[in-house]
């Protein structure tokens, strides 16, 4: 069998009228925007469409001569060869000032390697601070200041109060002194804030800063430790007041309460006395009263006839005889001693 060779694709169908006028168009776009970047790459004076970015505005000489004219942002068209334009930023900016050398009230020479200065040039006075300083004004009034007010700084200071004593306050007065002029000179001028890294100093110096540092850490350390071992004997002090003072209350409401004790039990016993008084009192005065009763009673059953009575009935109740001569005597007698019993009646009734 023979191979077969594989068959042609079929032809494409041929274009109508719609893709040619696709192709020139986009073909026109890309023209139109290779144009403007080979443009973007002359010079500014040969531009005639510029753009102005954002947080920009257009500022225009002509013929060397500053125009008051101010775009926005956006595009614009100038005349070419006679019109210059440049773009100036009115947002805030940071501008860095690098190497300034200075040297001290002791005539030790130190290095700011780098500060940073955040600052806005306000819209409204865009064209009299170029008029008065140029494009480049922050060189006028940001860097030369810097350089200027950083070396009066340190040729009044020590170096010890710029590099250590009085460091944390050069960024209000490096911004406050930037800040006086520009609003004195160039108003439109802004200062937001100035950072101050920390200077280079000779290593022999820093060394000595390093040492002094270190001891006077030692001397903070030792200085926290004194506070901590003052309050840990606070501390132990006022636990030990504590303590005594609870166990001095608990004494007290001990004692106090023994106190109540012994005076309730002195009540109760004082109670149980008179108690007791208040019974034999009553007991004697019933005693009393029935011995005064019966004495009464016996005062009126001792009359004669009644005691004669109970001697004849102790006479009856007698179960001796007795015999002899003495007998009728005996009789006699009792009767003389009944008379007798009557006569000491009489006189105790009479002495009543």
């Amino acid at each position: 069998m023979q191979s077969q060779s594989p068959r042609p694709p079929p032809p494409l169908p041929a274009p109508n009228g719609v893709f040619p006028a696709l192709f020139t168009f986009f073909s026109c776009v890309i023209a139109a925007i290779a144009l403007v970047s080979a443009m973007s790459t002359v010079h500014r004076s040969l531009i005639v469409l510029h753009q102005v970015p954002e947080g920009h505005v257009g500022v225009y000489w002509r013929g060397g001569a500053l125009l008051n004219t101010i775009t926005d942002p956006g595009f614009h068209w100038k005349m070419p060869l006679v019109t210059h334009y440049e773009p100036i930023q009115v947002t805030l900016q940071t501008d860095q000032v690098r190497d300034i050398p200075c040297g001290t009230k002791g005539g030790v020479m130190i290095n700011f390697t780098r500060i940073e200065v955040v600052n806005r040039l306000r819209k409204e006075y865009v064209y009299e601070t170029l008029l008065h300083y140029g494009v480049q004004y922050d060189n006028t009034w940001i860097y030369d200041k810097i350089h200027h007010e950083i070396n009066q700084f340190c040729s009044s200071h020590s170096l010890q109060q710029v590099y250590i004593d009085m460091f944390d306050q050069i960024d209000e007065r490096m911004k406050d002194a930037l800040q006086s002029d520009c609003t004195r000179y160039a108003p439109g001028i802004e200062i937001i804030s100035v950072r101050v890294t920390k200077p280079t100093i000779p290593d022999n110096v820093r060394r000595n800063f390093e040492l002094m540092e270190e001891e006077r850490t030692k001397v903070l350390i030792a200085i926290e430790k004194q506070k901590v071992a003052e309050k840990e004997a606070e501390t132990q002090k006022k636990m030990a007041i504590s303590e005594a003072e609870k166990n001095a209350n608990v004494s007290k409401i001990m004692m106090e309460q023994k106190l109540m004790e012994k005076d309730s039990a002195r009540r109760q016993e004082q109670i149980e006395n008179e108690i007791f008084l208040a019974r034999e009192k009553s007991l004697a005065d019933a005693n009393f009263y029935r011995v005064m009763k019966e004495a009464e009673a016996n005062k009126l059953k001792l009359t004669p006839q009644y005691l004669e009575l109970r001697f004849i009935e102790a006479i009856a109740n007698n179960s001796k005889i007795y015999f002899g001569d003495k007998l009728p005597s005996m009789v006699f007698d009792q009767r003389l001693l009944g008379n007798f019993l009557q006569e000491v009646a009489k006189k105790s009734n009479s002495e009543a």
